[in-house]
């Protein structure tokens, strides 16, 4: 499948889908068809990038903020506590986020990631979110791994 977003296409396999289309208003990993979605990178070093299209980021009451990790682990339901971000993005209300301009409109962002640190390969990957303030609605965006060019 290929998507197209501001002149820049990108092709992605669906089965590398991190999350679907639908809105987030509490902490949580990401879901594709309603279940927790973790991918196997294998045993070597991955270098990726995650596409992230935002269709909705709330920030009525400014001070909501929106972290959306690549997150790495050994266990492949991670359900074991070792396991690390390896890229993330911030977005929300900017006087949270930290950045000089506001992030809550509809965009594409790309989060570049490898799942090595200090030379350990973290065979799993999933997105998980991080939802601080007073949430309404939240945040709605899909993920996409594609290859780093």
């Amino acid at each position: 499948m290929t998507i197209a977003r501001n002149s820049v296409d990108f092709t992605f396999d669906y089965a590398l889908r991190l999350k679907d289309a639908g809105l987030v208003a509490a902490s949580a990993a990401a879901q594709v068809g309603g279940a927790n979605k973790i991918l196997d990178m294998g045993a070597a070093r991955f270098d990726g990038r995650v596409i992230l299209d935002f269709a909705a980021i709330e920030a009525a009451t400014n001070d909501e903020l929106y972290i959306i990790a690549v997150q790495g682990s050994d266990s492949s339901t991670f359900g074991d506590t070792t396991h690390v971000n390896l890229g993330a993005c911030v977005v929300g209300d900017p006087t949270k986020t930290g950045e000089g301009v506001d992030s809550t409109a509809i965009s594409r962002r790309e989060l570049a990631f490898t799942n090595e640190v200090n030379g350990h390969a973290y065979r799993y990957i999933r997105i998980y979110t991080v939802v601080a303030g007073t949430i309404a609605t939240g945040v709605n965006f899909t993920a996409n791994l594609v290859k780093k060019a």
